[in-house]
């Protein structure tokens, strides 16, 4: 299996290949111009993208790319079929609670944030009032809407990138920071080997699972934090209360067919936590998802993957 690593969207990416090198390396290539292409429409952190110009254009109608236009109907379905804890509409709480640069400059200027600078979390709009007209690629955001379609978009580009690869592999995979996506087997294989970091200690792997091709995702409130005035913050916003999310749960993996789907749901079953989990799994019966939380505890739908070295 080849391999080749590189960095976009604020994550390490890897892609991972089996077949001849040199159409392998060139199937990498293809693979990582089209996710540095996404990333520059789909990033809210350049004035010049895509999704900036979209929650710009709010109160008038926005011609769109087809990938855009696709990317926000699957964030419409999602709204309601998470009940509301997936919602990209919650761009201005992300700024106000300190999430308002990439994760890689917080991270690199290592400085306090101060603390929320608009006060309290402005009315949630309902996602209702986002109008999409998929014939023409037609947006529309009523006034006051910003969007944030980091997660969902960064899953749907890791699918992209693993179906480009495989006109170039016989079985392929596609990691954007812990979104997976797996085309075919390795050979001699009946399933992918997929280690799982443990949220306690990042430095070991908490265990393996066997799992089909399609998607992975692992969803976390350990790594991708910071503090602002004397709060501490993570990138998980509840879209209840616009806040960090309060939850039990450490980390979630999804199992699902699509990464976006699997995208989404780590997210909102991780602010659902162990008492909401159960019902909003329902809404998905295609997701299997494993849940670890501060005691290091298992939780979730395993009968469906087959754990290994626990």
């Amino acid at each position: 299996m080849e391999t080749f690593r590189f960095r976009a969207m604020n994550t390490d990416i890897t892609l991972a290949a089996q077949g001849d090198p040199s159409h392998v390396q060139e199937g990498f290539e293809r693979a990582q111009q089209y996710i540095e292409a996404s990333e520059r429409r789909f990033t809210r952190f350049s004035e010049a993208s895509e999704l900036s110009h979209l929650n710009r254009s709010a109160g008038s109608w926005f011609h769109a790319s087809a990938d855009m236009t696709f990317v926000l109907s699957l964030a419409k379905q999602y709204v309601e079929q998470t009940d509301g804890l997936f919602n990209p509409a919650i761009l201005p709480d992300l700024e106000r609670v300190g999430y308002d640069r990439s994760m890689d400059l917080i991270h690199a200027q290592d400085a306090l944030l101060p603390p929320a600078r608009f006060g309290q979390s402005p009315q949630l709009l309902p996602l209702d009032g986002l109008l999409i007209n998929p014939d023409e690629n037609l947006i529309f955001l009523p006034h006051g809407m910003r969007l944030d379609l980091g997660g969902i978009a960064k899953g749907w580009i890791a699918e992209q990138a693993a179906l480009i690869l495989t006109d170039y592999s016989s079985a392929c995979l596609v990691d954007a920071g812990g979104d997976m996506f797996m085309v075919g087997l390795p050979e001699g294989e009946t399933s992918w080997q997929i280690d799982l970091e443990d949220p306690l200690n990042t430095d070991r792997s908490l265990t393996s699972l066997n799992v089909p091709p399609g998607a992975l995702t692992t969803s976390s409130v350990v790594k991708r934090r910071w503090m602002q005035g004397e709060t501490s913050r993570h990138h998980l916003i509840d879209p209840r209360t616009g806040e960090s999310a309060e939850t039990d749960w450490l980390s979630v993996t999804v199992v699902a067919p699509h990464a976006d789907m699997a995208e989404v749901f780590a997210k909102a079953l991780l602010i659902a936590g162990p008492l909401e989990a159960e019902a909003l799994s329902h809404n998905a019966p295609e997701i299997s998802y494993l849940a670890v939380d501060h005691d290091g505890r298992i939780w979730g739908s395993l009968e469906s993957l087959e754990l290994i070295n626990e």
